[in-house]
């Protein structure tokens, strides 16, 4: 069957395809077996890390040859393993990708692999599947669709650890609770089995799942440990059932709770921690642990501020990761429930969980595209401005920072900030005796060119008195781009055209020692001679006169090679 690509990425990749690519494909064909074998670990070696190599070879082919030999009963154990090896490595290329494998029914070939007595092929085939399967674009059903496939990966959970590792894996991720139809009763407290059959907690349990998986929690991997846990997290989560099950199940001799506490304390790894508070969580949740339990009450009660500190610090790396990094924070926003808990951690109790769960949405906000979507679906804005009511400081700050992304012009968010009395709360900030909630105050409120209509003069003061004082380089700069954004602004730019105050300061700091100074006052006055713009000629000339042309002349000289553009820029709008 041919494997068809979207056609953006397609006509893109085609335009690029080398002969070396296709080389590999040609060498999937030749008559002499070994030869084959060659070709396919040198195309595994050639995939590895590059994207582009692999699109070209689906593109090219590839995917219906490497299945067609993975198939083949007359193929070398060993070109089987090798031609799932580089399946799941064109797997962990982009989703286009795997919506092409997915084309080309690689999971019904997989899963036929695994009846193979190889061990190596069954592993290769399970990693493949395993790949396929957290994809965001493979549709958890293709797991369940032949009833024969789960009762078998129970059977292989013993083979080898990569086998445990793999098959706990897929049902993690293959495990999803359905949302039901209510046939009828506006509420259940239980799922209602209808047309669609039983869900995969269901199917999972009555395969015996839970006694299956539950001795992999004394592995001696850790990573078997991890998966087996994580099973055990989505099979217990809003199910009685399985929850009222997993508090009687002993491994080793020793409970099931006992061992989730086991993995609460604090030489696990936070991962391990994490996970065992979500299962004891939704045991108890769904009846299996009573709320006075010791488990409970000393590990999620007693143990709060370290809950806290985990909060606290998961917080903070998902801000480190997502500061520079568009792609980081893209996948950060999609992870589930993610953007819920950001939310929720804005109300938390503890002060140092507030405030971390604000720095991490503050490096969220520095996406165009979150700003325009995640962030308005979730009304960000909302819990954001209850942070700004008689908060510290240090959480003003950040949240300060926020608000600032959220009222640029491209925001959803700007509006309804405006209309819940946000103007006045940055006023506010401007009077503050702390010089960031100063400055977060007036890049906030230099986003927003309606305001000058009802605002202007007292901003106007403000922006006078700041350059006026004894201030820093930073605040003066800041200051300046205010006056260079109201300088952009439509009516905004008569109330500094009509301030001769404030164009003598303009003029002070375009020859200032400082260039980052000089820098911020060229872009008030590029903005305010710009040609396009209705007026510009009279603003135009009454900026030569008092003196601005001559220092633009002398500027467009500076050995600063940004002064000298801009200054250019400028003396040509005159010209113009």
């Amino acid at each position: 069957m041919a494997c068809v690509l979207e056609t953006p990425l397609r006509m893109s990749v085609l335009s690029e395809v080398t002969a070396s690519s296709r080389h590999y494909v040609d060498r999937l064909f030749d008559p002499d077996p070994q030869k084959v074998l060659q070709g396919v670990i040198d195309m595994k070696n050639a995939v590895i890390g590059n994207n582009k190599q692999k699109a070209n070879l689906i593109v090219l082919g590839a995917v219906p040859r490497l299945l067609y030999l993975l198939q083949q009963e007359t193929s070398s154990t060993e070109l089987r393993t090798e031609c799932a090896v580089v399946l799941g490595s064109l797997a962990m290329g982009t989703e286009n990708n795997v919506k092409s494998l997915l084309d080309c029914h690689i999971i019904p070939a997989l899963l036929q692999g695994l009846l193979s007595p190889e061990l190596k092929f069954i592993e290769a085939c399970l990693r493949c599947l395993r790949t396929i399967f957290t994809s965001p674009v493979t549709p958890e059903e293709l797991l369940y669709t032949d009833a024969t496939v789960i009762p078998h990966l129970m059977a292989l959970l013993s083979r080898s650890r990569y086998t445990q590792e793999y098959i706990c894996q897929i049902f993690s991720h293959c495990c999803k609770l359905r949302h039901w139809h209510s046939c009828g009763f506006k509420s259940s407290p239980q799922p209602l089995l209808c047309a669609n059959g039983p869900d995969h907690q269901t199917i999972l349990f009555n395969h015996g799942a839970v006694q299956n998986i539950a001795h992999l929690l004394s592995s001696t991997s850790y990573k078997v440990r991890m998966q087996a846990l994580k099973c055990f997290s989505v099979l217990a989560f809003e199910n009685p059932q399985v929850s009222m099950t997993l508090v009687n199940v002993l491994v080793d001799g020793e409970l099931l709770p006992q061992i989730f506490v086991k993995m609460l304390q604090r030489d696990k790894p936070i991962e391990m921690q994490l996970t065992s508070a979500k299962c004891l969580t939704y045991m108890c949740r769904a009846g299996g642990i009573q709320t006075d339990d010791n488990c409970i009450v000393l590990k999620l009660d007693h143990d709060l501020k370290h809950a806290h500190e985990l909060r606290q610090a998961a917080f903070k790396l998902y801000a480190s990761l997502g500061a520079n990094d568009e792609d980081i924070r893209k996948k950060i926003i999609e992870t589930e429930n993610m953007m819920d808990r950001i939310v929720n951690g804005l109300s938390e109790s503890s002060i140092k969980v507030r405030l971390s769960a604000v720095r991490c949405l503050h490096s969220l906000s520095r996406s165009v595209q979150q700003l325009r979507t995640s962030f308005q679906d979730h009304a960000v804005w909302k819990p954001l401005m209850k942070v700004l009511q008689n908060a510290p400081d240090e959480v003003l700050v950040v949240a300060s920072s926020t608000l600032c992304n959220l009222l640029l012009e491209f925001s959803p968010s700007k509006e309804p900030i405006l209309e819940s009395g946000a103007i006045e709360l940055l006023c506010s900030l401007t009077q503050s005796e702390n010089l960031a909630l100063r400055v977060n105050g007036i890049w906030a409120l230099m986003h927003i060119d309606q305001i000058m209509s009802t605002h202007g003069k007292q901003i106007m003061q403000a922006v006078t008195l700041i350059l006026e004082g004894e201030h820093n380089i930073e605040v003066k700069e800041q200051t300046l781009c205010i006056l260079a954004n109201i300088a952009d602004g439509t009516t905004a730019k008569e109330l500094i055209m009509t301030n001769d105050d404030i164009l003598q300061k303009i003029k002070y700091y375009m020859s200032h020692s400082n260039a980052k100074l000089q820098l911020a006052a060229m872009f008030c006055i590029s903005n305010l001679i710009w040609n396009e713009e209705e007026g510009s000629q009279e603003r135009q000339d009454k900026l030569r006169d008092i003196g601005i042309v001559d220092i633009l002349h002398k500027l467009s000289q500076s050995s600063d090679p940004n002064l000298c553009d801009k200054a250019k820029t400028a003396l040509q709008q005159y010209l113009a």
